[in-house]
């Protein structure tokens, strides 16, 4: 809302504006308030005291007192000359808050309580995953789709790998086949020696971030602006669920790819015949790769001249000649009008 920018609310969660801290007690009373309730007060969002309802993105839920109350404590830490003067406040507004809850019951939206939490926005997200990385101690599971990792991408997660290394954080990691080529996830690697393995696949799902098997974090929108982060035990038990049946099909990055068994076909056009025939588009199965529209019509091209078909339709035709349809097996002898007869190896 115009003329309620973040420079009007120069404070901290422990003092709060009148208008935020009647916002925040209406919160904590009734469990959840209209996003548009907000809009005069920023500060409460940038505070982290209210943050989007997974279940309804027009509400907020409040930030629990006793979760405001535990961020406070540890920058107090950090500063303890400076803050020594601010901890008797932030304890009354703590212990006042959470009277406030205990008068009411909570709404049935936030019944679940910090057990998924809509984390938006880059720095929040940020803030949220060095957070689980400190509390980290043995294990950490992501998944990587997408196809070449950025240079950038790799350097944002250095100082967090970094430092599960030290602690001797044992971390697996799942890329698409794409990503054997860039150097940049190489380098990286090299650099993590033994406290990292990774193995790679044709396709994955969607961004996952798994740490010790109680938090996973993810995306929430298309473009990742948002995260979801996730403490629900059943929950957190699915995605781990899902990455061990992944890793037992994926294929260590230091093994090289499986032969397909038909000269010319590489592994890559391999699986775009078997996308192909499933009826998708060519912006899919390069989505599904991690690979450009333009990278994965040029393998389709070269699909064609080595099964010898002139249109899509007799391209079709002859994935399905070649066993290329299906699962990535042994296929029988491939005959193609104009070469000789191959035999699978």
């Amino acid at each position: 809302m115009a003329g309620h920018g973040a420079d009007e609310h120069p404070h901290g969660a422990d003092r709060l504006c009148e208008t935020g801290d009647r916002v925040y007690s209406r919160a904590v009373r009734r469990g959840r308030v209209p996003r548009r309730d907000a809009e005069p007060v920023p500060c409460l969002l940038d505070l982290a005291l209210l943050h989007p309802d997974p279940d309804d993105m027009d509400w907020l839920v409040p930030t629990s007192p006793q979760e405001v109350m535990t961020r406070l404590l540890r920058g107090m830490h950090d500063e303890v000359s400076a803050s020594q003067r601010r901890v008797g406040s932030a304890v009354a507004a703590v212990e006042w808050y959470a009277g406030l809850g205990r008068q009411v019951r909570p709404a049935a939206s936030g019944a679940e309580g910090p057990a998924i939490r809509v984390l938006d926005g880059l720095a929040r997200i940020q803030a949220a995953m060095d957070e689980a990385t400190q509390a980290c101690t043995t294990e950490v599971l992501t998944v990587q789709p997408g196809g070449i990792r950025r240079e950038e991408e790799l350097s944002e997660g250095l100082h967090r790998a970094l430092a599960l290394r030290g602690r001797g954080v044992r971390m697996r990691d799942l890329y698409t086949h794409v990503a054997r080529h860039g150097q940049g996830l190489l380098t990286y690697l090299e650099l993590m020696g033994d406290a990292v393995e990774a193995r790679t696949l044709d396709e994955v799902i969607d961004r996952l971030i798994l740490f010790d098997r109680t938090v996973a974090f993810i995306p929430a929108n298309s473009d990742r602006t948002m995260a979801l982060e996730l403490r629900h035990p059943a929950l957190v038990a699915y995605l781990v669920t899902i990455f061990d049946r992944l890793w037992r099909l994926a294929i260590p990055l230091t093994a090289p790819l499986p032969d397909t068994g038909i000269e010319g076909i590489s592994h890559r056009e391999q699986s775009i015949a078997a996308l192909l025939a499933e009826g998708h588009q060519d912006a899919v199965i390069a989505e599904r790769l991690g690979i450009s529209v333009r990278t994965c019509r040029a393998h389709i091209a070269r699909l064609s001249e080595t099964l010898g078909a002139a249109s899509r339709t007799q391209l079709g035709v002859r994935i399905a000649q070649a066993g290329l349809d299906g699962p990535h097996q042994a296929t029988p002898p491939l005959t193609v009008p104009g070469r000789e007869s191959r035999t699978a190896r």
